[in-house]
């Protein structure tokens, strides 16, 4: 009995609430620009922002990967775009939100950096927008107030 008891208390020690370090509150609020979204559970709120988090890291890690496999210290678009090309889940959804890379000089020969039609010069299919327009703060938005209450 001693040793369940033990067993219980090293688990309490062991175990540490988890915070996101993404803003909840942006996260509720990009999940609302979809009309079929009404209310957020706080409970599915949590796991997407967490998600959310994972993703990011991840994909920063396979950036990084591809930075220093082309000897660079800056992780570019390009370098994003290349991650994003070698994990096709990634790829099937993400490749088109990505802006084209500038005509600046990098690590490809010039004939790969030139392409037909930019991303931003692609139509949006209706009732979406694009994923850059949705982290532009307007001048007269209303600071985030979250609430805890499952609205």
């Amino acid at each position: 009995m001693a040793e369940e008891e033990n067993a219980s208390m090293a688990e309490e020690e062991n175990t540490e609430a988890i915070q996101p370090e993404l803003p909840i509150g942006r996260v509720k609020k990009i999940m609302k620009l979809d009309n079929d979204i009404n209310k957020v559970n706080s409970e599915a709120l949590f796991l997407v922002t967490c998600s959310a988090e994972l993703f990011l890291q991840f994909l920063a890690e396979k950036s990084a990967e591809i930075t220093t496999e082309r000897k660079r210290k800056i992780v570019k678009l390009e370098h994003i775009r290349i991650a994003v090309k070698k994990h096709q889940p990634t790829s099937d959804f993400l490749l088109d939100s990505l802006p084209m890379p500038s005509s600046q000089p990098s690590d490809r020969p010039a004939t790969d950096q030139k392409r037909s039609g930019s991303v931003s010069e692609k139509p949006v299919p209706a009732g979406t927008r694009r994923i850059d327009h949705i982290f532009h703060k307007s001048a007269n938005e209303a600071p985030i107030l979250i609430d805890n209450d499952e609205s």
